[in-house]
Formats: C-alpha cells, structure tokens, sequence
C-alpha cells in the first residue's frame, strides 16, 4: 500500500470536483450561514474547495488542513492565499474571530474530535455558527473502506456500521461514525443551542455521471424521505449549532 494510499485512507477524500452534492451542501450551509461579507473558517479544507466558493460568494474565507501537499495544491492550483497548515486540536487564531466554522465530513477523521468541536466553538463568535457534516452510523453502508483483517477494500461495505461497536472498529478503525446522540454529546457543556440537526442522504454524483434518469429518482425518492423518520437513514448528518451571545 503507498503513502500516497495510506494518507486517503486516514484522512478521506476532500472535495476536488464541484457538483450536484456540493451545490446542494451549500445551500444547506447558506440557509444558516449568510456568506457575502461574514468571516468563515473551513477545517479539514483539503484544496480549498469549499473555500473558493465562499470567496466567490462574498465571505472572507480561510481555510486549514494537516495535510502540507493538499494545502500546497490549493494555494498553487486554486490562487488561495487563506488556505494553512494546522491541526484541529489547536487552531492559530483567537477567540471569536469567525462568523462561521465549517467542518465538512472531517471530524471523522481528526484525532480528537470532542478537542475539535471545542476549538470551532471557540473562534466562533457569540451568535456565529458551527457547521457540521458527518458520517451517520446508520447509513446502510460504510463509505470509507474497510479492513479484512490487514487487507483494505475500497469501496461501500454495507451494513458495518450496524455492528457492536467493537467489531464496527475492528473494521473501520481508520474512521468514525455517528449516531444521533454520539454527535450532540460532542457538544456537551458548551454554551450554546443545536439550530438543526437531520441527516441527509447522497448527491449521488457518481451515479449521475453515469445514469442520469437513475440519479434523478434516487434523488426524488431519497430527499423525500428527509421529510420522513426514515431521514434517520441518511448519508450524512447534518448539524447546525449556534454560540450564545
């Protein structure tokens, strides 16, 4: 396995390619974060996708990931002078100083991710909001990979996410997943209130590239059931916490 794979395994795919599931993301973001003029801090940014997009929509956006290459590709390929090297944990900015943080299907993947929610809940200012996108342990698939012992399988492995949490690590143990209450109790004793918290289900892009009518009833069938208990299934959670002032 190379490094090159090793480093995509720990720390995901970030988003290289804008499409229906991004556009669809920020409008989910932009219902709760007006961009034009606000201050907003992507963590875990990879090449600053989210980021330039933010730019072009008028917020003064800065960006930070651990990884120095992608970091490096965003600021070269993307003209991005806001984008950093900086872990989670620990970020090199003051109390209050972003209208916004985004952390986009990323606290799976940090090392500490109660540490991680606390940092964004600090340099957000009182009123700002915390967004947040993370895998759901009830997705019926593991969308990251898993191990069979030490071999890695890329791809969809269904139904991991439903085991004993013991066995579930054994073969995930290079990412996290969420249930419901495991994401609200990363916000325990901070000040502040839950705007939204749902889960949502794919873009499916990737189907789309290829069937197009089939992405498009997948997409009708599954957003509906947003609207629905059976939301509980989505993809993603989607979570949207507001600092008090």
């Amino acid at each position: 396995m190379t490094d090159a794979n090793d480093k995509a395994i720990t720390l995901g795919h970030p988003s290289y390619v804008w499409r229906f599931g991004q556009d669809r993301r920020l409008d989910m973001i932009r219902a709760y974060l007006p961009l034009d003029g606000t201050r907003v801090l992507d963590i875990g940014c990879g090449i600053g996708t989210y980021v330039e997009k933010f730019r072009a929509l008028g917020a003064r956006a800065l960006g930070v990931d651990v990884d120095a290459e992608r970091v490096q590709r965003g600021r070269e390929s993307k003209n991005l002078d806001t984008l950093a090297l900086a872990v989670s944990e620990a970020l090199p900015f003051p109390p209050d100083a972003f209208d916004g943080v985004l952390l986009h299907e990323v606290i799976e993947h940090v090392q500490d991710d109660r540490a991680t929610i606390r940092e964004a809940h600090r340099v957000v200012k009182p009123g700002g909001v915390v967004v947040v996108f993370a895998p759901n342990r009830l997705y019926p698939f593991e969308t990251h990979g898993a191990y069979f012992g030490k071999r890695y399988v890329f791809g969809n492995i269904p139904l991991v996410g439903y085991l004993p949490d013991g066995l579930r690590n054994k073969f995930a143990p290079h990412v996290r997943a969420y249930r419901a209450g495991d994401l609200r109790a990363l916000f325990g004793g901070l000040d502040g209130e839950f705007l939204i918290h749902t889960q949502v289900y794919p873009g499916y892009d990737k189907v789309a590239a290829r069937r197009v009518r089939l992405a498009r009833v997948l997409r009708g069938v599954t957003y509906t059931l947003e609207h629905t208990p059976l939301r509980a299934f989505g993809l993603s959670h989607f979570v949207v916490w507001r600092k008090r002032t």
